[in-house]
């Protein structure tokens, strides 16, 4: 019996030890893009020549059940400062409500105006948004195709500032920053804005500059028609079609340029199970990805070891959420395994390790609020730890889109609901698309209280370098439980 216990001991803490390495080395990797970000950001980001001619472009918009954004973004586009017979806008609805009523409508009054813009309505949603985009695409005339999801407000000049870049005949694509419309509603909207602009100012800046694969984010920008075809076109074997075609087409040898200073205006999730939705999404299908393509990447002898490297953690970082749920899960049978065998000074390596990764991923995000707010940086650090407590949060529903793509299990393509809202709004009206919660919301609140439970248990033990960590969990775990079952009655704003 006590060979068994020796046995479950050292493997408990093998797989204890293995998780906590692996988590400090994908926030160390953080500090790493910070680095990079530091030293390529004065690089000249400007096109390599300009277009005598502007070419032919195309315009999509993508709409499934958008009612209350829909006009906002057709008329925001059908305003683009371009050539009007150089212009085509494709609004692709696969809506089941009145969102194709609002859509035609608005489609009519601007084509009575001249713009060349049609509406294409499909009766299934095949293939999600990446089967909307390749059905367009069957009649796009554009030699470009500029792609806006519905709650995009793009700026007046956003072509002219992104299609010079195609004089390069080897560029397929150009991604351009989010921002956020309405970054003051809430709490959680300030949260998000924190992680975005972490990976839209420094990691994408970061990738880009030091010429390793990055990814179009699905919308905010332009690619090449040909690099869409001859990278194998839009697929629908992963819910991040945008990440998949980015990395094919990088594979083919297309080059993907990244405009930080030019910045589309996009709204924000109010609604904590929206956001959930969208993380999950983005997680399974950066998972999804992975599988299809890295080892493909590993196995290539013509690509160089960094982009190889970078393409680890790019692809594979949402396993950072099911490591950190077998950290959580270990911690306890650890504490006491340490107290029992006398290992007390290995719990001040663990908790410098914890920190060394968490202390990486804070300046990560202090460099990106300080860039993205500018003189005004200092009243969003506020924000910054929130942001990695409601990270941590979210551990168990990213884990559960990490496994669900690992296994195979199949999913539709949820999309995230939108209200036109940049202020506190007023009620009525915004129950139409509340998302329901997941049972995943039960079992954060009972994390946050077992945490609350190892708060105490660390204190009458003396652990009290382990509390800072204890309570960034429990607020992470709770309030993102809280605000789950909250939102899902109907209420809007946390």
């Amino acid at each position: 019996m006590e060979l068994i216990y020796s046995a479950l001991t050292l493997f408990v803490t093998a797989i204890y030890i293995l998780s906590i390495v692996l988590l400090c080395t994908f926030g160390l990797h953080r500090f790493y893009l910070a680095y990079l970000y530091k030293k390529y950001r004065s690089t000249d980001t400007r096109p390599a020549g300009f277009f005598p001619s502007l070419p032919f472009v195309t315009v999509q918009l993508p709409l499934y059940n958008e009612r209350y954004v829909a006009e906002r973004l057709i008329t925001t586009v059908c305003n683009l400062d371009y050539p009007p017979n150089l212009l085509e806008i494709q609004v692709l609805d696969d809506s089941t409500d009145e969102t194709t009523r609002l859509a035609e409508n608005c489609v009519s009054y601007f084509a009575s105006k001249g713009v060349n813009i049609k509406l294409l309505h499909r009766e299934n949603r095949y293939g999600y948004k990446a089967g909307a985009l390749e059905k367009g695409l069957e009649t796009a005339k554009g030699e470009f195709i500029a792609i806006f999801d519905s709650d995009f407000v793009p700026p007046h000049d956003f072509l002219k500032n992104t299609i010079h870049h195609f004089t390069d005949p080897s560029v397929g694509i150009v991604q351009t920053r989010w921002g956020h419309l309405n970054i003051n509603y809430s709490i959680l909207t300030r949260v998000q804005s924190v992680l975005l602009d972490g990976h839209f100012i420094v990691e994408q800046t970061a990738r880009f500059k030091n010429g390793v694969f990055l990814n179009f984010n699905g919308t905010g920008g332009i690619l090449r028609r040909a690099c869409i075809v001859r990278s194998g076109g839009w697929q629908h074997d992963t819910l991040t079609e945008d990440l998949d075609l980015s990395y094919r087409a990088q594979l083919k040898g297309w080059k993907m340029v990244y405009r930080s200073d030019v910045v589309c205006e996009a709204e924000l999730p109010i609604d904590m199970n929206a956001f959930k939705l969208q993380q999950h999404r983005w997680a399974k299908g950066g998972i999804q990805t992975a599988k299809k393509l890295f080892f493909g990447i590993v196995q290539r002898e013509d690509l160089p070891l960094g982009i190889k490297a970078e393409s680890f953690f790019h692809l594979l970082g949402n396993f950072s959420y099911l490591l950190l749920v077998i950290l959580l899960t270990l911690m306890l049978p650890m504490g006491y395994i340490w107290r029992s065998i006398g290992w007390e000074k290995v719990f001040m390596i663990n908790v410098l390790t914890i920190s060394a990764g968490t202390l990486s991923i804070f300046y990560f995000y202090l460099l990106a609020v300080r860039e993205a707010h500018g003189e005004g940086w200092i009243r969003y650090v506020i924000y910054i730890p929130v942001a990695i407590a409601v990270g941590a949060g979210l551990a168990i529903n990213n884990s559960k889109a990490v496994l669900e793509a690992f296994f195979g299990s199949p999913s539709e393509f949820r999309r995230t609901p939108k209200y036109a809202i940049t202020k506190r709004p007023e009620k009525s009206g915004i129950k139409t698309y509340v998302t329901a919660r997941e049972m995943t919301s039960f079992v954060e609140l009972m994390l946050g209280i077992l945490f609350l439970g190892q708060t105490i248990y660390a204190v009458y033990n003396g652990y009290f370098a382990w509390i800072p960590f204890l309570l960034m969990l429990q607020f992470g775990f709770i309030y993102t439980s809280v605000s789950s079952i909250y939102h899902s009655s109907g209420h809007s704003r946390v």
